[in-house]
């Protein structure tokens, strides 16, 4: 049985940043959900459908299988025993992806795919719905996040650092306005699990937040 690790928590918390570090600490999996969706884009590419053929997708999810190994430290993602990781990053992937990621059943497909690579391997997933839907069963639990004037910050210093030009009070708006999304859809919405540990990392360095979530874990 593998050793599972669920960080949720809202939209700009650093919950992939922080995951990432705590997998390299501990030696877990980072389950990359995004890389997994590009994944099942590829095997429909590969087998000529267009995204809009929903019943097609449908089918194909058959027989897809999406793994997560690393390698040499490095992250690798196989679609049907072939790395595909070299692919993932293209924009007709990227496209292909965002498409398909809408259809229930091909979320239904990867959430069967995160089980099984969660049972047999040690890992740790971050999201919005990991402790309460995903993962319900997961060893750890955390809820990550961070008031939304620390967030709206960050993300305005990340921004500025990449000479993009952006208004504070704009990001702060546009992140009130996904929590409320995201804490009110319909589909697995996000909540923290009342077995979870809450970090607030609003006046924590990345160092010690990593620090803290890796004292709850083996």
């Amino acid at each position: 049985m593998g050793y599972n690790v669920a960080i949720d928590g809202p939209a700009g918390a650093g919950k992939s940043t922080i995951a990432k570090l705590v997998a390299k600490e501990k030696g877990y999996i980072y389950v990359d959900t995004g890389a997994m969706y590009r994944a099942l884009a590829i095997h429909f590419l590969k087998k000529g459908i267009a995204p809009e053929n929903t019943e097609d997708i449908i089918e194909a999810c058959r027989d897809a299988d999406v793994s997560i190994r690393y390698e040499n430290g490095a992250q690798q993602v196989y679609l049907n025993g072939e790395n595909v990781t070299g692919m993932l990053r293209t924009e007709e992937v990227g496209n292909m992806a965002s498409k398909t990621s809408a259809i229930p059943d091909v979320r239904e497909k990867l959430l069967e795919l995160q089980r099984a690579l969660a049972k047999e391997n040690d890992v740790i997933m971050d999201g919005r719905d990991i402790g309460t839907n995903i993962l319900p069963n997961a060893d750890v639990k955390i809820y990550l996040t961070a008031s939304v004037e620390t967030r709206a910050q960050r993300r305005y210093d990340e921004l500025k650092e990449k000479g993009e030009d952006c208004d504070l009070e704009q990001i702060a708006q546009d992140i009130k306005e996904r929590d409320e999304r995201d804490m009110n859809r319909e589909t697995a919405p996000l909540k923290k699990a009342d077995d979870a540990i809450l970090v607030d990392s609003s006046h924590m360095t990345i160092p010690q937040v990593v620090s803290e979530i890796c004292s709850h874990c083996r």
